[in-house]
């Protein structure tokens, strides 16, 4: 859905005003909107209220025919599952009838029927139907005008506005759909940002708490061993002890604030001091070109996960670090000489930091890859580019990698 850089939480706030005022800006014009256009056959009524239209109930028959259907075919038109069924299509041709009938058989004002009509269609059809019906309307209208010679309008001018009244129509409603679509997008993007952020987040807080609270207990064990023969050296490792649970605050602080800058030669200096807590052996080796903030943070993330593991689920008495690479591509190797764990269904899966980290180097253009040594004990190798990419996220300009 990024880490929460500073002025972030404003940004959200407004992103969630903004998403508030987009709920309560008016949407597509409702079919309610298409309704006072009957008021074109008003004309059509006065001559039926004033007789002076032959057959009335002819007339007037037909007059609530047509507004009957008109008003049912704008209400389906709205609705994209009602506009597209036969239904709809039966219903305008009923309507086109209707209307040829008592433009042909009376003339005058009820020619101003095609407008309507071309109203509904604009409802209704779509793309080359409705250019189609369009056309043949607005040219029925003309020549009927031309035949009657009674028209309220010119004949040309009535064909015009047959035709545009229902052009016009079918563009405000496709562009007002196409506005609420894009609506509808925004929001579902900004909802998996926010899954987004969210996954980021539980594994960040995953790899500082899980290494972090390992090392304490590690420590807390040497302490209770050598308390009883060795006081100074205890205390020595208490002292340790508060030294990383307060380092683990401010991790954790500027996690949460989105400044969390990892450093490669930190977390292997952590490490030696984590490893020799608890009776490990701990060997490093690097070598290569200097490396990217980002690509650092990510191989610290590597360290961090791999020495967890080590401390917690291996007896091993020895564990080597091997950072090298050229000028692209960097690779970071874990070794260490204790019990080999049951292999992962795949290279690179196993427990829920080593996912995690797996896809943070998926994101990044790099892999990891943990089994089995080939001499035992078990090995961890992550490659990465020398440059790699921040991790990305909902928030453009919040995301980064492991420091978002």
């Amino acid at each position: 859905m990024p880490g929460i850089a500073p002025g972030n939480g404003r940004q959200a706030r407004k992103e969630r005003r903004r998403l508030r005022q987009e709920g309560r800006r008016p949407g597509p014009p409702g079919p309610y909107a298409l309704l006072p256009w009957l008021l074109m056959g008003l004309g059509s009524f006065s001559n039926l209220f004033q007789g002076e239209t032959p057959s009335p109930w002819i007339g007037g028959a037909g007059l609530l025919a047509f507004n009957s259907l008109y008003i049912s075919v704008v209400f389906r038109g709205f609705v994209k599952e009602k506009r597209e069924s036969p239904l709809s299509y039966v219903l305008l041709g009923a309507m086109a009838a209707i209307t040829f009938g008592l433009a042909i058989g009376y003339g005058g004002s009820w020619l101003l029927f095609f407008p309507l009509l071309s109203l509904a269609c604009g409802t209704i059809l779509r793309r080359r139907w409705l250019v189609a019906g369009l056309l043949g309307l607005a040219v029925a209208a003309c020549l009927i005008a031309v035949w009657r010679d009674d028209s309220t309008s010119t004949p040309w001018t009535l064909g015009y506005g047959t035709f545009i009244s229902g052009a016009v129509t079918a563009a405000i409603l496709t562009l007002s759909e196409t506005v609420m679509e894009l609506r509808a997008t925004r929001q579902e993007l900004a909802r998996t940002a926010v899954e987004k952020e969210r996954l980021r987040f539980s594994r960040d807080l995953h790899d500082l708490l899980g290494h972090t609270l390992s090392v304490i207990v590690v420590k807390s064990e040497a302490a209770r061993r050598l308390a009883p023969r060795d006081m100074d050296a205890a205390l020595l490792q208490v002292t340790d002890i508060e030294s990383v649970g307060r380092q683990a605050l401010t991790e954790i602080r500027e996690a949460v604030t989105g400044y969390r800058e990892g450093s490669l030669a930190t977390e292997l200096d952590r490490a030696r001091s984590a490893l020799t807590a608890a009776g490990i052996a701990p060997s490093v080796r690097r070598s290569g070109p200097p490396l990217a903030p980002q690509t650092e943070a990510l191989l610290g993330w590597v360290v961090r996960e791999a020495v967890t593991n080590v401390i917690r689920h291996s007896t091993a008495t020895t564990c080597a670090f091997v950072v090298d690479g050229t000028a692209d591509r960097v690779r970071l190797t874990v070794t260490d000489d204790g019990r080999t764990p049951a292999p992962p269904p795949s290279p690179g899966i196993g427990g829920t930091g080593l996912k995690g980290l797996t896809e943070r180097l998926a994101v990044a253009g790099g892999s990891l890859e943990a089994g089995p040594g080939p001499s035992g004990g078990f090995v961890v190798t992550a490659e990465l580019p020398v440059d790699a990419p921040g991790e990305q996220g909902g928030d453009a300009g919040a995301a980064h990698t492991l420091s978002p």
